[in-house]
């Protein structure tokens, strides 16, 4: 250590651009109070987490200060074995749900001021598998987010983990009672509650972190490294470490054992996390309270289906939106709309629904059409319906208050009921977007703007026949910092700190904090803003067509997947952001919201023949499949690039078409019991820890492997097979098993995806067609893929596609199959839905027999032998005709 010191002196490095760090006793050399400190760096805690740290700042406020070469690592962090934070004070007070104490605070280090003393600590036993803990101000009301989350208590001795403080009432901890594992462990020193800066540091038990959202995360299981992520609702390209649309505070950790569970900072005020290598997590908020939700899983799939029950199921969306939707920012005109429908009829490219972006609108402004460029768009729309399709119009969440007295509704009525965001001293906020002239905000929170909402999206039905409402923009998005004239200076609009967050700004591209909405100041409520839209644009759509709702929203928060689904926003055509794309849509699933997708071929720059291709066959398997792109840029529809082009787009959207009654199965139970519809290899094979970190493959469900390729001129793709049998979804040929638990090199020629479903499990399908209007006429069949001991299982949800509370009526076809010893057996768990009686069986598909059948029988009368077909990779193929109402019960000899 000498040596290292007399060369760091010999360099005079005092700065912390050369400071020097040695990492490998564990400690660090540096200036410091006195000339050195001590300490892994990896249990260092930011004690200056705005920018403009310096030694004489750091040790003003208590803080040690020593530089490291370790990247990110804080240079001011805080002390250990420092009397700081909050203690208890008195004993645990039992409550009917569970404990409350009172924390003080021990000592005057602070780091914002205004701190707060005492702090309540109460805990909530909800279910046993879901605890509550809230740290909050006792003395006065402070903002929390108004979700409702029902809280049915059990009693201790039923839940499945235990709370406790250290001997030393030093750490807050939340074991699981089965293994003892320390999923919470929060040192009371960590703890700040001020005004203005609220903060809270975990000890995590193992690097296997995912979630925290909206950002484009570079990998789905996180980096560790002192990485921090802000969150604050913001219109901002998708890009590596800045906020974007929505917040989703929700984090999933696999621990070494590999159970799992989940934490929820029920927060909407601008926060961020850090993550830190020890591992450990430092949670940072300027509001509200700290309110946390912990689910005890095990698996990652019970993980989910135990939050989205607290912040509410997945909607139940309509089988139309699950088919291919087209869409562009700078059609222009009618013309150019019907030339893109009519080649995409051309080439039979299936194709269900059609959106319609800013352009249609007069001049941009909400509740208009372009009366001159899309003349005839209200018959054409009709047209379009009457041709099994179905459209989405696009609504901004601002609107000019410019036009002429009495000629532009929407703002006078909104003037009348008074129904926007307000300035501090009651007058409306008034910013600028899209529309001509300068803009104000509705405010969702507020009953009236509800009725305002309700009144004009009903009128506007009755215009443009709209299927479904798309909601942009609302983060809420201005393009000014703040409104006219600016933001007053005061700690609203400035606070001591602000969270890494783009620009370190609160007002940038959006209205000023101290703006009034109905729930409070702007500072607490802007994340909420796509949030609060939502729920009255899901209900006015069910009212205005008399169907399910179709929501799609850029902006989202906790509990948003309820209402609507999102798009993981304005991408880039880039082959990087196609693979970051895979992540967005596993980790929306996480957040429950599983109808999400990326806009195929990507909406900023030109994309390319190549790009475009490959990024089609992804795209063909999104949960919400859309291929959307922004004004300027070239087109990109899949007919546009010739025959070969739009060849290879139908045959991969075909596949995704006859797998429709799987993904809409998947979807049902998403509804009912929360499960998450695409996932990682990690949610099915969580004891295999190379799954952990593999995002460039993903799952429908449990049992359908989709691998894409993402990189240019690749003709293969390295495939991991996780411990299973796998077939190719293409010809049934098993995966060999000398693949199993190794990436394997698999072909994809430019006209194919490779596609493997998983055996064990049944699959539904249905001969595909132009459109779901058409395919739902369509036969069903089966895909049996067959485990190692000859079984298989798998359902169906079958019902009308569309009308609402389907389940909650019981007007609904629900099958389970069975396979297992050459018979498949079908049990109808439901027969409810009438439309389900015209309808048949014609192909079942049997993969993984391990010898050719003699003869098979289809409810006890054998098939002829010309009506099945056996191959020799173990693929039988019997064509039948079933209906589907009637309980399909195979022998195979």
């Amino acid at each position: 250590m000498t040596g290292i010191k007399e060369y760091i002196d010999e360099l005079e490095v005092h700065s912390m651009q050369f400071a020097a760090c040695l990492l490998a006793l564990g400690g660090c050399l540096g200036a410091g109070q006195d000339g050195q400190c001590s300490g892994a760096v990896a249990k260092r805690i930011d004690c200056h987490p705005q920018p403009g740290a310096s030694q004489e700042v750091c040790e003003a406020r208590g803080c040690s200060w020593c530089p490291t070469d370790v990247a990110n690592a804080p240079w001011c962090f805080f002390p250990e074995d420092t009397p700081y934070g909050y203690s208890l004070s008195g004993n645990t007070e039992e409550t009917a749900k569970g404990w409350r104490v009172t924390l003080n605070k021990r000592q005057a280090l602070s780091l914002f001021g205004d701190d707060i003393s005492p702090v309540v600590l109460e805990v909530e036993f909800q279910t046993k598998d879901r605890l509550r803990f809230r740290l909050y101000d006792p003395n006065k009301e402070r903002f929390e987010v108004p979700l409702k989350i029902d809280s049915p208590g059990v009693t201790a001795d039923e839940a499945n983990y235990e709370v406790e403080f250290a001997d030393d009432s030093s750490h807050f901890k939340i074991k699981r009672k089965s293994t003892g594992t320390v999923l919470w462990d929060s040192p009371l020193v960590d703890l700040f509650f001020s005004n203005q800066y609220l903060q809270i540091t975990t000890a995590v038990p193992s690097t296997s972190v995912y979630g925290f959202g909206e950002q484009e995360h570079l990998s789905f299981k996180h980096n560790m490294d002192f990485v921090t992520y802000g969150m604050f609702s913001r219109d901002q390209a998708p890009t590596p470490f800045a906020n974007l649309y929505g917040v989703h505070p929700f984090y999933m950790c696999v621990e070494a054992d590999s159970n799992a569970h989940g934490v929820l900072l029920l927060n909407s005020n601008a926060q961020d996390v850090s993550l830190s290598p020890n591992p450990a997590l430092t949670f940072r908020t300027i509001g509200g309270i700290l309110d946390f939700y912990v689910f005890l899983g095990p698996t990652p799939e019970n993980v989910v289906q135990q939050y989205t029950e607290a912040i509410g199921r997945p909607h139940m969306p309509a089988y139309w939106s699950l088919g291919f939707h087209l869409s562009r920012w700078g059609y222009g005109s009618i013309e150019a709309l019907k030339k893109t429908v009519d080649r995409m009829h051309y080439y039979d490219i299936p194709y269900d629904v059609q959106h319609l972006d800013i352009d249609y609108m007069e001049r941009r402004m909400d509740f208009t059409y372009d009366k001159v460029n899309y003349a005839g768009l209200p018959e054409y729309l009709k047209q379009l319906k009457k041709e099994g399709m179905h459209n989405v119009v696009i609504l901004d969440p601002f609107i000019t208050k410019d036009e002429e007295p009495g000629t532009y509704r929407p703002y006078d009525l909104g003037e009348e009921m008074g129904v926007w965001v307000n300035n501090s001293n009651g007058t409306p906020a008034v910013g600028k977007a899209w529309p001509p002239g300068d803009s104000v905000f509705p405010d969702y929170t507020n009953p009236s703007t509800v009725e305002w909402w309700t009144q004009l999206c009903l009128e506007l039905k009755d215009v443009l026949d709209y299927d479904g409402i798309w909601i942009d923009m609302n983060e809420p998005s201005n393009f000014l910092k703040g409104q006219f004239p600016g933001c007053a200076a005061n700690n609203i609009n400035n606070p001591p700190f602000i969270p890494t967050i783009t620009d370190r700004s609160l007002a940038q591209k959006t209205l000023c904090p101290d703006s009034k909405t109905y729930l409070g100041e702007h500072y607490d409520t802007h994340s909420l803003f796509g949030w609060s839209q939502t729920e009255p644009t899901f209900n006015v759509v069910q009212q205005a067509t008399g169907k399910r709702a179709f929501v799609l929203s850029r902006s989202t928060f906790v509990g948003s997947g309820k209402h609507g689904g999102h798009w993981l926003g304005d991408n880039f055509s880039q082959w990087r952001d196609m693979h970051l794309s895979i992540i967005g849509v596993l980790e929306f699933n996480l957040f429950g919201i599983p109808y999400i997708g990326a806009d195929i071929c990507g909406f900023n720059y030109n994309t390319t023949y190549e790009l475009c291709l490959r990024w089609m066959q992804l795209g063909s398997f999104y949960p919400f499949s859309r291929n959307h792109n922004a004004e300027g840029n070239m087109e990109q529809d899949p007919a546009v690039f010739g025959k070969e082009f739009a060849k290879i787009a139908r045959a991969t959207l075909r596949i995704r078409y006859s797998l429709l009654p799987y993904l809409y199965t998947l979807f049902y139970e998403s509804h009912v019991h929360g499960n998450t519809v695409a996932r990682s290899l990690m949610h099915e094979f969580t004891t295999d820890q190379q799954t952990h970190g593999i995002d460039t493959a993903f799952l429908w469900g449990p049992a359908f492997m989709i691998a894409p390729v993402l990189e240019e001129g690749a003709r293969s793709v390295d495939v991991y097979f996780p411990e299973a049998r796998w077939y190719d979804y293409y010809t049934g040929h098993r995966v060999p098993s000398t693949w199993t638990k190794k990436y394997a090199t698999v072909a994809a020629p430019l006209s194919k995806i490779p596609l493997f479903i998983r055996g064990g499990y049944i699959l539904p399908e249905q001969a595909p067609a132009t459109t779901t209007t058409k395919s739902r006429l369509n036969p069903f069949g089966l895909i049996i893929a067959l485990d190692e001991q000859g079984e298989a299982s798998g359902s169906l949800f079958w019902d009308d596609g569309d009308s609402i509370d389907t389940i909650e009526k019981e007007n609904y076809f629900l099958a389970k199959y069975t396979f297992s010893k050459g018979n498949l057996k079908t049990e109808i768990l439901k027969n409810g839905y009438r439309g389900a009686d015209t309808l048949k069986y014609n192909k079942i598909t049997v993969l993984g027999l391990s010898l050719r059948p003699h003869a098979v029988a289809l409810n006890g009368r054998a098939i002829r032998g010309d009506a099945f077909s056996y191959e020799l990779n173990g693929k039988l193929t019997l064509w039948i005709s079933a209906p589907l109402t009637q309980e399909l019960n195979i022998k195979i000899y």
